[in-house]
């Protein structure tokens, strides 16, 4: 029994200090595994930051390069019939989407979508203008008749898309 006192005297203290070096051990090495994941975080963060930041710069571009008033200006040439225009707006429109299509990886999904709805929406509207013209019609006639209705819309998606686009921008990076 004598020696299981001396024993029991050496074990327990040891016991004590092993369990207190392990606690305090694991307790030094979460905090070290959380500081190394924060600084990932963050040079993570300086790399993609920059990326994110320009994939909004762009769809704003986007979005007022498919303006239907600039658009027109941009597309529109002399002797031009509105068939003729109806076409290069069209493509110019899908020329410009399909360029900046990766953007969507670096935006909010609400976001992607009122872009893409921007367009659906002005190149529904070309459609629409063109189908109420003849097919003699000049494309000054198109054109014309695409900025009354653009006047004529009470709201316009494009309008809302950049407004979201600036508002997730100045959230994110402000």
């Amino acid at each position: 029994m004598p020696t299981l006192i001396e024993l029991l005297k050496f074990t327990i203290p040891s016991l004590v200090v092993l369990a207190t070096a392990y606690y305090l051990l694991k307790l030094f090495l979460d905090k070290e595994a959380e500081k190394t994941q924060l600084q990932i975080r963050l040079d993570v963060q300086k790399i993609t930051l920059p990326v994110r930041m320009q994939a909004y710069e762009r769809l704003v571009l986007l979005l007022e390069r498919i303006e239907p008033t600039g658009l027109l200006v941009r597309c529109n040439r002399p002797g031009m019939s509105a068939t003729e225009l109806h076409s290069e707006l069209i493509q110019s429109i899908r020329s410009e989407f399909d360029h900046n299509l990766s953007q969507q990886l670096y935006i909010s999904a609400k976001a992607w979508e009122m872009v893409r709805n921007a367009r659906e929406e002005t190149v529904k509207r070309f459609n629409t203008s063109a189908m109420q013209l003849s097919s003699e019609a000049s494309a000054a006639d198109l054109a014309s008749l695409i900025l009354i209705n653009d006047i004529d819309a009470n709201k316009s998606s494009i309008k809302d898309a950049l407004d979201l686009l600036k508002m997730e921008a100045r959230n994110n990076f402000f």
